[in-house]
């Protein structure tokens, strides 16, 4: 299992989070596009700082509740790609098994958003396109208090700038 210490970085998640995620899926799903919408989603939804929802049911850096989970396991789209994925990382597969485990494997949480968004049938939104990204956002996570103020000022430039400068 993946831990790193809270809170932690954008640098950290995406070099030692995200990247090393993504290099488990199939290459279609890595491009800077991905990575930032990563990164940005989980800035967005634990700050980096949580892996439990506080009062709420949501597990993992990207806040996943078991209903999240449920959609990535049965979708057309990434059903057959997260069961590869469980089998071949040592993962148990089932509903309940991965919700619990979300919270303490940070690479299986960011699997699990990297086929959320997969799943999404529109292309992910450019990089610099903050509203198109937040839209995407919502429109993936339905998250129940949504705060486009946050995403615009703070969790998509930390994000940005984590990606600009890793290709710097």
């Amino acid at each position: 299992m993946n831990l790193i210490p809270l809170p932690i970085t954008p640098a950290d998640a995406l070099g030692k989070i995200i990247v090393p995620a993504l290099v488990t899926l199939p290459a279609a799903m890595d491009s800077p596009e991905a990575r930032l919408m990563l990164l940005a989603i989980a800035l967005q939804e634990s700050g980096l700082r949580a892996r439990e929802q506080q009062g709420g049911p949501a597990r993992g850096l990207w806040q996943f509740e078991r209903n999240g989970v449920l959609a990535v396991m049965h979708c057309l789209q990434t059903a057959d790609i997260v069961f590869n994925w469980c089998d071949e990382n040592g993962v148990t597969y089932g509903s309940n098994a991965i919700y619990e485990r979300l919270a303490l494997d940070d690479e299986l949480a960011c699997v699990f958003a990297r086929l959320l968004l997969w799943s999404d049938p529109r292309p992910l939104p450019a990089v610099g396109d903050a509203m198109s990204a937040f839209n995407c956002y919502e429109r993936t996570w339905r998250p129940g208090r949504p705060s486009y103020t946050r995403w615009r000022d703070t969790a998509y430039p930390q994000a940005l700038s984590a990606i600009q400068g890793a290709v710097a």
